[in-house]
């Protein structure tokens, strides 16, 4: 794996606590170069709003810290 791909799962999996406080949750199911796919679970799964979660919330701050050209998708 490289340094990229570490940091990524090591940042998602830190935000993770973030949906747990509101019911939901994330599993990370790949990362291959600057894409990282996720699942989201419980409340955050079935949320009108995950895709504001995931753009606005997730992908903001892992490009804000991480890299600029990083993109997560949603996968079901």
């Amino acid at each position: 794996m490289s340094e990229l791909h570490d940091k990524i799962r090591s940042r998602l999996n830190e935000l993770r606590v973030h949906l747990q406080a509101d019911g939901g949750d994330l599993e990370i199911v790949d990362v291959t170069g600057k894409t990282a796919q996720v699942r989201l679970r419980g409340a955050c799964g079935m949320c009108p709003h995950a895709t504001m979660t995931i753009k606005d919330g997730l992908e903001r701050l892992l490009r804000e810290e991480i890299d600029p050209e990083i993109v997560i998708e949603r996968v079901q």
